[in-house]
């Protein structure tokens, strides 16, 4: 696990700013743009060092995830920016922390669920809230590895069984 230190600080709050600039320059609901960036090229360059040396402004991350996945006005809901500002904090914080990919951490979280969870968690220090969410899925770090394993080894006995 790493320490939290300026860098971490810096990069959540910018995808906290991200997320809340989601909602009102974008189209497309908060649950799709949500997906979409953690699922996407720049999420996976903010997991790696680095990212704070790009020369990028939020709206042209905005649009490199647009560029990537193409526009979209799907979806009508949207989420409020604190709800926004906390998930995007969140999340990056637990991605850091952790040192897990943005991927890894929205498979085991997903937006709807973390959103539920905004009212009893968002006034709890970042580290709180995580721990709290992976015991109420019974899940410690090491297991978070083992489930992996096992996804992985389910995935590969599917492929044999199909050749």
């Amino acid at each position: 696990m790493r320490a939290f230190d300026e860098t971490g600080l810096k990069l959540c709050r910018m995808q906290a700013e991200l997320f809340v600039l989601s909602a009102s320059k974008l189209a497309c609901s908060s649950p799709i743009f949500l997906r979409r960036f953690m699922l996407s090229k720049v999420a996976a360059r903010m997991d790696q060092d680095g990212f704070l040396y790009e020369s990028c402004t939020e709206d042209g991350i905005l649009q490199e995830i647009e560029e990537e996945f193409g526009a979209t006005n799907y979806g009508k809901e949207k989420y409020g920016t604190e709800e926004l500002y906390w998930m995007g904090y969140l999340y990056r914080y637990w991605c850091y922390t952790y040192e897990k990919s943005s991927k890894q951490v929205y498979k085991l979280m997903k937006p709807k669920e973390l959103r539920v969870l905004y009212y009893p968690y968002h006034s709890l220090d970042p580290a709180q809230a995580i721990e709290r969410i992976l015991e109420s899925k019974n899940i410690g770090e090491g297991d978070m590895t083992k489930k992996g394993v096992e996804i992985l080894r389910r995935i590969m006995s599917e492929k044999n069984r199909k050749n």
